[in-house]
């Protein structure tokens, strides 16, 4: 029985009595940014050796992120991350660049999972068996992991674009469609990092050119 619980190793514990250990989590960050790379990460935890407080990235403070990423590296038996880039996002559109990165990132792994848990939704071509799992991180560790990677992997990213385009205010709001995202780019208009896509990127290089 799979008794799932906030930031627990429910899954990787009923899965390994099955047989199907190790157990890796996927997770990406930046799927509903309109500038950037999406970053996909795939991580093998051992359930001997639980990392306490893992959790949705999105609901942790950026210094808890951050301690919890280094103690991911730090004890993991795997971790993989990829980055897909904006104009290839801009190309497959998100949902398929969701896939494609979290295939790559699993792919990636030197230590080859036995079975695959994903967030929110089942990925197809993973090489082992897998599940999509509502919310999977707050429930499944790896997945949660994998998150947590994935957000702060992708915050240092665009933190270092801000150097490059100190306009946009990258390092606060990390290409997600803020207000204040929008005013720079109504001001500015898109910089090389934006993804033409999204309409309100699209609509102001519109506006920006004419």
């Amino acid at each position: 029985m799979i008794r799932p619980g906030r930031g627990g190793y429910g899954y990787e514990r009923a899965l390994g009595r099955a047989g199907l250990s190790p157990v890796a989590g996927a997770d990406e960050a930046g799927r509903g940014a309109c500038a950037g790379p999406l970053v996909a990460a795939a991580v093998v935890l051992d359930p001997k050796k639980p990392i306490d407080g893992l959790d949705d990235s999105k609901v942790l403070s950026a210094a808890r992120r951050q301690r919890l990423h280094d103690e991911i590296r730090a004890r993991a038996v795997d971790v993989a991350t990829v980055r897909v880039e904006h104009d290839e996002c801009d190309r497959l559109g998100m949902h398929q660049a969701d896939l494609h990165a979290l295939r790559r990132a699993v792919a990636r792994l030197e230590v080859a999972p036995a079975f695959v848990l994903t967030d929110g939704f089942p990925v197809d071509g993973l090489g082992a068996p897998g599940l999509g799992i509502w919310k999977g991180d707050k429930v499944a560790a790896c997945v949660s992991a994998a998150s947590i990677v994935a957000k702060v992997t992708r915050d240092a990213i665009m933190a270092e674009y801000h150097d490059e385009y100190p306009n946009y205010g990258f390092d606060v709001h990390k290409g997600y469609c803020t207000a204040a995202h929008q005013a720079a780019l109504e001001e500015h208009g898109p910089c090389h990092i934006h993804r033409r896509r999204f309409d309100n990127v699209a609509r102001t290089a519109r506006v920006v050119s004419s």
